[in-house]
């Protein structure tokens, strides 16, 4: 014969002689009652729901056995069940699926509430400059040497302000470097352009001078404020903050005036050098590509387009232009608040049009809280809302755009509104502000129409 005989009717030869013999000389044991394996499955099933509520299979229970070490005998003797699935299947089934929502992620995009209020009062503080300095020059004659080297500023400002930032994302030293040759350079150019425009105008030789230490100044605040030196920058205008702060009281005559405000721009140089130092004291990126200078180039027409259109503004209600340039502050801060809902409502929706739906929500709130508290600060300094609020949503829509790379749309569109607003009130045609009114608005609307276009897609969120 082949191999071992069935013993019992219809066997198919696995309870073998030898078996039977081997099972007969095993000592026996005392089973639990079908009772008490049942309760001590219970027992089981309750001091592991927490990790079998979350499985989506019994496999992911029949791991979790496995990490709480229970082995085969303790399986069979213990809780009655022949294998380890077996027993995974009864507490899979006992316990009550639970799904516990993930931890929330913290916001990427949460803003440093006191460096965004630092930075809007750096853009204003400068102007005490002029009120400390005004009594030195005509402002009639010589504003227009001041205008210009101002708007050269601005836009290369822009321009060199995001080639910078584009550098500091390959390294720090990168930064530093665009920073220190394209600082000076710029100042150069503004100081430049402020002479040829007195040489032509008949400006005086103080207005040039001003014009050169504007443009100082202006270079050396875009270099702290690029690198992260607003307290240097704060601590550079105290000199100018103290002597236009004393003026109601005190007239400190032409050399303190001057003394005080040279002292504030030598401060802002200093503090630039400082920083500057500090950031090239950091290790080279080997390898690292220049960008083109071309990339920087629609951030400088904006630059010059926004300057344009708040010096408009600047001439009928200069008071109006200082809270625009303080809300600059808000701004910045909004920006990362409508970033920062943005990935919230991507978490919070599942299908592309719900998303255009409540992110029209977000971008329409991050205006409205931007410009609503400027209506009442222009009735405060007696300038018609329309103009100035359609301004700030202007530029804050661009500023958003710009944000998600799109540079070259928010410019050209604040270009046309800049030459659309300054052709008007030079020809007469419109009275000065209903011309930026008319321009700001139609540029609001274009702009604020590009941006649910553009950003009301998941994907620049994601």
């Amino acid at each position: 014969m082949s191999g071992p005989m069935a013993l019992e009717p219809g066997g198919t030869g696995g309870d073998t002689l030898s078996l039977r013999l081997a099972a007969d000389r095993t000592p026996a044991r005392s089973a639990p009652g079908p009772g008490a394996e049942r309760d001590a499955v219970d027992r089981l099933a309750a001091e592991l729901a927490d990790g079998i509520g979350p499985a989506v299979h019994p496999y992911e229970v029949a791991a979790l056995l496995e990490s709480e070490g229970l082995t085969a005998e303790v399986i069979q003797e213990r809780y009655g069940h022949p294998n380890l699935f077996s027993l995974a299947s009864a507490l899979y089934e006992r316990v009550p699926r639970t799904f516990p929502e993930p931890t929330r992620p913290a916001d990427p995009w949460r803003p440093d509430h006191v460096r965004c209020a630092l930075r809007g009062a750096l853009f204003a503080l400068p102007g005490l400059a002029y009120l400390l300095t005004a009594p030195l020059w005509h402002a009639g004659r010589d504003l227009r040497v001041l205008v210009v080297a101002g708007l050269v500023s601005w836009a290369w400002g822009q321009a060199l302000g995001h080639r910078a930032y584009v550098r500091m994302a390959v390294g720090r030293r990168e930064a530093g470097l665009t920073l220190l040759v394209g600082a000076p350079l710029g100042a150069l150019t503004a100081t430049v352009a402020g002479a040829l425009t007195g040489v032509a105008t008949g400006g005086s030789g103080t207005a040039i001078e001003v014009a050169a230490a504007q443009s100082v100044y202006l270079a050396a605040a875009g270099v702290l404020l690029v690198l992260g030196g607003e307290r240097l920058l704060l601590a550079a205008l105290t000199p100018l903050i103290a002597g236009a702060a004393a003026l109601p009281w005190w007239d400190p005559g032409p050399v303190p005036r001057v003394a005080l405000a040279l002292l504030s721009v030598f401060g802002s140089v200093a503090g630039a050098g400082w920083a500057l130092r500090a950031a090239l004291a950091a290790s080279p990126v080997p390898g690292a590509a220049r960008p083109s200078l071309l990339r920087s180039l629609p951030y400088g027409v904006f630059g010059l387009s926004a300057g344009a259109l708040v010096l408009l503004e600047g001439r009928q209600h200069p008071y109006a232009v200082v809270v625009l340039t303080v809300s600059m502050g808000p701004a910045e801060w909004l920006l990362y608040r409508y970033r920062g809902m943005s990935v919230s409502v991507l978490r919070a929706t599942a299908t592309p049009a719900a998303f255009l739906v409540r992110s029209t929500g977000v971008l329409g709130l991050c205006l409205l809280l931007y410009v609503l508290p400027l209506l009442p600060a222009a009735l405060l300094t007696g300038a018609e809302p329309a103009p100035l609020l359609l301004l700030a949503a202007t530029l804050w829509t661009a500023l958003l755009l710009q944000a998600f790379g799109a540079a070259w749309l928010p410019a050209v569109v604040c270009l046309a509104a800049a030459c659309g607003a300054a052709s008007a009130t030079v020809l007469r045609s419109l009275p000065g502000p209903d011309a930026l009114t008319l321009s700001c608005g139609t540029a609001c609307l274009v702009l604020a129409a590009c941006a649910l276009r553009l950003l009301g897609r998941p994907a620049p969120h994601a």
